[in-house]
């Protein structure tokens, strides 16, 4: 980090009650590393250059091919997913609550186009399809830093770092948060009174997207997430 990012940091745990770590301590080990030895920067001076930042509240794009089609993308999908097909998109937005948390089969790349936070928790935490935030912890991610999220990682939109937003390159398996093809209840596999429902079921949100969030959300309001995440719905101050 530069002395600038420190200055941010030391900033983030002044004014919050909750601690603020960085991606390069020890305590991100459980949930991720940082790439090394891969060029982000053709893909942060296109995101900064043509992506915007909403007004409000979050924009997600599952796939820009212009970015696919850079040299990162080849990159990404020969050497850090080992030939497996790969999307690359984007976050951008003012997110400043924990909300919700998601999770894949299969690790996340985000990319840092400039200062932001990441709220993480672990699968194993999620007991009868439920979360508590008290077990989330708040990760400082510096600008033109790349993150891998491993599956078992519970996450969601960054947070951002000042009154301008954020912007975040996100790469994950192919189709992932993409609509599903067909509903999950309808996806059964054998007599159920034999081997019985399996509750992550009713978490599955979209392709190889599993998503809970606080009960009153437009998540589960208006688009129809599980409300399985219960505590504070903290506000992260910057």
């Amino acid at each position: 980090m530069t002395a600038e990012q420190k200055e941010t940091l030391k900033h983030l745990n002044e004014v919050n009650d909750v601690t603020i770590y960085s991606v390069e301590d020890e305590e991100f080990a459980t949930y991720g590393k940082v790439i090394t030895g891969a060029d982000f920067s053709e893909a942060i001076r296109y995101m900064v250059q043509y992506t915007d930042i909403p007004a409000e509240g979050n924009i997600y794009v599952p796939s820009d091919e212009r970015m696919e089609q850079q040299a990162i993308g080849q990159y990404l999908k020969d050497v850090v997913y080992g030939g497996m097909p790969i999307q690359i998109g984007y976050c951008n937005g003012k997110n400043s609550k924990f909300t919700a948390f998601e999770y894949h089969k299969g690790s996340e790349i985000n990319v840092a186009c400039c200062d932001m936070m990441l709220s993480l928790g672990h699968l194993w935490d999620i007991k009868d399809n439920t979360y508590d935030t008290d077990k989330a912890q708040v990760f400082f991610v510096p600008e033109g830093t790349a993150v891998v999220m491993y599956e078992t990682t519970l996450h969601y939109a960054p947070i951002k770092v000042t009154d301008e937003g954020f912007r975040g390159i996100v790469v994950l398996p192919r189709d992932t948060n993409t609509p599903l093809e067909r509903a999950p209840e309808t996806c059964n596999c054998g007599d159920a009174n034999t081997v019985g429902v399996d509750p992550e079921k009713k978490l599955l949100y979209m392709k190889n997207k599993w998503l809970i969030a606080h009960p009153d959300t437009d998540e589960v309001k208006t688009n129809g997430a599980y409300p399985g995440v219960k505590g504070e719905d903290k506000v992260i101050k910057y």
